[in-house]
């Protein structure tokens, strides 16, 4: 019999993220609090723009936002947000959004199998994805439950389970 495999990825969908960009856009741009402090969310790039004219307004400007992710279905952990800081008369939050496992996630994913998971499970790490094999499926499945409980400060996704 072959072996069963399964990969670990962490991606965001891309229309989902730009749906709930532009929900967040329109509730600030209609919200009565939001009137007259130039608040604003824009993508700039690969990243997301808020801009207001106070820290604090910025700050509920993000809170909005990642309402917006929430509801569609986007974990946080998935948002690469910075601080607030002066542009001019108004403030700013560069949100950057994490597509794809970096290298030491990735270690940390392979060693977390190796050391947690049943013995007959490997992993292999390719590119930006983690590919794990075994021959028990019940072991694949186990492996999926491990990785779901374990707090790593990434978002996982399974795919390709075969």
């Amino acid at each position: 019999m072959a072996d069963s495999s399964f990969d670990v990825v962490s991606k965001v969908d891309k229309m989902e993220a730009d749906n709930a960009v532009n929900q967040a856009r329109k509730e600030v741009e209609q919200r009565y609090d939001f009137k007259g402090v130039g608040a604003d969310v824009s993508w700039s790039g690969e990243k997301v723009l808020l801009k207001a004219s106070t820290e604090e307004r910025v700050k509920a400007v993000l809170d909005v936002l990642q309402t917006k992710f929430i509801k569609r279905g986007i974990d946080l952990k998935m948002l690469d947000q910075g601080d607030p800081y002066p542009s001019g008369k108004e403030y700013r939050i560069e949100v950057g959004i994490k597509d794809g496992i970096s290298s030491e996630n990735a270690k940390k994913v392979s060693k977390l199998i190796r050391d947690e998971a049943p013995k007959t499970v490997k992993s292999q790490i390719q590119g930006d994805e983690v590919r794990v094999t075994s021959k028990s499926r019940d072991d694949l499945q186990a492996t999926i439950a491990m990785l779901k409980g374990a707090d790593l400060d990434i978002d996982l996704q399974f795919v390709n389970f075969r």
